[in-house]
């Protein structure tokens, strides 16, 4: 991905700097919710690294325990100057160029969300969260969080290669955003407040997938710009979906697979969704509610 030469977006909060540790060594708690069988704190928070709209929606609720420090250094607007930071602003600069104009063709105005990077651990709206819960999207503050040290992570746990994997990352994100925008967010939740486990379970599947497609409808509306995208850059976003499947990560974590506990979806059909949106570029080809096929 030639991302030098994107748009670098204005919309980031840099809170990095500030130490970022969990004081009194914050726990991540299961809620009194057995996921996938038993699953201990580790594969709770591999799984919860799919890039989920946040980490209480995965966990049940983040804990009571112990505030943000209150000597962080003051937050950093604008866009960074190191390369990290650059690449995030550039990779969100693309995707407000997409989605302003896929919004206004609708007749809706895009309300462009802000990107917090920090280190270690963040106070959101949502709650305190770990970097360890990996990137999120907080509907309460419509700001996604991103410590850049997963896309460390993103390669050497996962094996995911290249930059357009670490754009995947934000375009997924995004995704959530725009979800939340048009409604669908608020309809899944309200869905799954009267759903049983297993039900709510495969609600979030859908919700998670049609995020990956709508990256895929980001991706496309980049290849036709012809700017931007390098010859195998939807391979290395396509790795990244396929390293991260709840199925791969469950045979990690604990040796056999659970498709009932799923909450993201299989390597497979995060691969095929992100697919799908990539290749038609269209947000109704993105209903994950209404298809016959996950």
């Amino acid at each position: 991905m030639r991302w030098q030469l994107g748009r670098r977006s204005q919309n980031i909060e840099d809170r990095r700097g500030g130490g970022g540790g969990l004081p009194g060594g914050m726990r991540i708690p299961i809620g009194g919710r057995s996921v996938g069988g038993g699953l201990g704190i580790l594969a709770i928070a591999l799984i919860a690294m799919l890039f989920g709209v946040d980490p209480s929606f995965l966990l049940s609720g983040l804990s009571e325990g112990p505030m943000a420090p209150a000597d962080q250094p003051a937050p950093q607007s604008g866009a960074p100057d190191d390369q990290a930071g650059a690449f995030v602003a550039a990779v969100l600069g693309e995707t407000e160029a997409v989605w302003q104009q896929r919004f206004a063709a609708a007749g809706r105005r895009y309300e462009e969300p802000q990107l917090v990077l920090f280190n270690g651990a963040v106070q959101s709206a949502c709650g305190y969260a770990s970097a360890a819960a990996g990137p999120f999207y907080c509907p309460g503050d419509r700001k996604v969080y991103l410590d850049t040290s997963f896309f460390d992570e993103l390669h050497a746990r996962f094996g995911a290669e290249g930059d357009f994997a670490r754009a995947y990352v934000i375009a997924h994100e995004i995704g959530h955003h725009v979800q939340n925008l048009l409604g669908i967010a608020d309809q899944v939740n309200q869905a799954r407040s009267q759903a049983s486990e297993v039900q709510g379970n495969q609600l979030s599947v859908m919700l998670e997938l049609q995020a990956d497609c709508f990256a895929g409808v980001w991706a496309n509306a980049l290849a036709k710009q012809g700017q931007l995208l390098e010859q195998g850059d939807l391979e290395e976003a396509l790795g990244a979906a396929n390293a991260i499947g709840d199925d791969r990560l469950q045979r990690q974590a604990q040796g056999y697979v659970v498709p009932d506990s799923f909450t993201h979806g299989s390597a497979e059909q995060r691969m095929r969704w992100f697919t799908i949106g990539a290749q038609t570029g269209s947000m109704d080809a993105c209903d994950t509610f209404n298809s016959n096929r996950l």
